[in-house]
């Protein structure tokens, strides 16, 4: 049988890891802090990349691929962004058995090197916009490490693109945004609040930073994806300029925009339970696996030539796993594909064969309550819809969850306590003294400023000062 977890109830931090290693998505390197991810969990990183890739490109971002090394003296270029990364720097001081004539800093974000490409590359109002996009992986030194949510290493994308006016940008930056909230809701099934970041929690080096926000299983925050209106403080830094309709020059207005392997985090966190991972279906490397039930070589093989009728009756439009192995009983293998979080099982056994129809069960309801017995001729139909059918209630709970734990306090100490339990949304007068007292007395930060500011004006919910807008506080991954 595959091991016990812990209950999220018991130890939720235990409860994550012992779910990534039991599920196989990854598992500790030998280097402090990095991780291997595992095939399974590749391919649900490979899901995620094709779900957001088919969006990029509709907005006209390519792919292109930048050096892991880049050079010190670029990072120091823009100094906000070099006092920001510091403490998180990987610098390569020799190589070839030779001591460098500049240390190279392993990629931490790739700004500084793809604006020293733009510089060459722009020259003309006719080559903008540029809007380039890199699948890669970075390394930022951490000193506390958790599988998926914060490793020295992690693979991510990271967009840049160039524009001939700040509007441009601003507008490519709110787009980028709603591009991933609508890959988080519509693939994921992840709820979650868009919105701009206050000064403190900003990129280092951008002019502003939104964010999308999550609310995982014990109900902390994650920050799941961001994007960046840097302005022109990398293209000042790195004269990228060009020559306009009247023949002047000008600097580029940019931004950023970036999602990692941390949002397969979230996805452990949002929908999992304590029989292990529950994967939405339009992301789960096997979207149905089909477990026959045999005794007897007799049985095996009038149930074996069943599974083949039925996995070719669905065709080739679903990811579908047949379990076959004889080593391992039914049961052993139903806790092993509800640990992996497989959206439905399809069971067959002799009696199912004798009366035409299989066993349909549904990850998200577990037990008898999801089990449903189906005819074998409404097999092709049935099965997508269902599946659609998992993926909407699975965004429909994890939303309900959201909204029943965001609470608007209406006294500071409402505030406190709601904080220790969920997400405040809370009235902020704008100043980072008070943001800062917020920070230390209830470990809450900021997520993020909502995009929807429907409340209106009103005070602070810390000093009472008049406020103009919301924030979303809670304590956050």
């Amino acid at each position: 049988m595959p091991e016990k977890i812990v209950p999220r109830s018991k130890d939720y931090s235990r409860w994550y890891t012992d779910v990534i290693l039991q599920a196989e998505l990854a598992d500790y390197a030998p280097v402090r802090g990095c991780m291997v991810i595992r095939p399974y969990g590749y391919a649900l990183w490979e899901n995620i990349q094709q779900a957001l890739d088919r969006r990029f490109k509709q907005t006209g971002a390519v792919n292109a691929y930048f050096p892991l090394f880049i050079p010190q003296s670029y990072i120091q270029r823009e100094s906000e962004h070099l006092e920001g990364f510091s403490p998180e720097l990987a610098v390569v001081t020799h190589g070839g058995g030779k001591k460098l004539e500049e240390p190279l800093i392993v990629r931490p974000t790739s700004e500084t090197i793809i604006n020293a490409m733009f510089a060459r590359w722009i020259q003309s109002y006719r080559d903008l916009p540029l809007m380039i996009n890199q699948w890669c992986n970075v390394v930022r030194w951490e000193m506390r490490t958790r599988l998926f949510l914060r490793t020295t290493e992690f693979l991510w994308q990271e967009g840049h693109t160039a524009h001939a006016a700040a509007e441009e940008a601003q507008e490519e930056v709110l787009r980028m945004l709603e591009v991933y909230r609508d890959f988080s809701e519509n693939e994921a099934a992840v709820p979650v609040i868009p919105g701009r970041k206050s000064e403190k929690e900003k990129f280092a080096g951008a002019v502003a930073s939104y964010s999308i926000e999550a609310m995982m299983g014990d109900k902390r925050a994650l920050q799941a994806a961001t994007s960046h209106n840097l302005g022109q403080n990398f293209a000042r830094a790195f004269s990228i300029q060009y020559l306009d309709r009247n023949n002047e020059l000008q600097y580029v207005w940019q931004t950023s925009w970036g999602l990692s392997t941390r949002f397969i985090g979230a996805i452990i966190m949002v929908h999992g339970d304590d029989q292990g991972l529950i994967l939405p279906p339009r992301l789960a490397p096997i979207q149905t696996v089909m477990v026959p039930i045999w005794r007897g070589e007799e049985q095996r093989q009038q149930v074996m030539a069943t599974v083949e009728r039925v996995r070719q009756a669905l065709g080739d439009g679903l990811r579908v796993e047949v379990d076959g192995r004889e080593e391992y009983t039914p049961g052993w293998k139903f806790n092993h594909w509800e640990m992996k979080g497989v959206p439905l099982r399809i069971e067959i056994g002799p009696r199912d064969v004798e009366r035409g129809q299989v066993v349909l069960a549904r990850r998200d309801r577990p037990g008898r309550e999801g089990k449903t017995p189906v005819p074998m001729g409404e097999l092709a139909h049935r099965v997508p819809v269902l599946l659609e059918e998992i993926q909407a209630s699975l965004l429909t709970r994890a939303r309900d969850f959201l909204e029943q734990n965001t609470v608007q306090p209406t006294s500071h100490e409402q505030f406190k306590a709601i904080v220790a339990e969920g997400f405040a949304r809370a009235h902020w007068c704008g100043d980072g003294g008070c943001e800062a007292q917020i920070q230390e007395e209830t470990q809450a930060t900021i997520r993020c400023i909502p995009l929807d500011q429907t409340r209106g004006p009103g005070r602070c919910i810390r000093c009472g000062k008049p406020a103009k807008e919301v924030a979303i506080f809670a304590r956050a991954y």
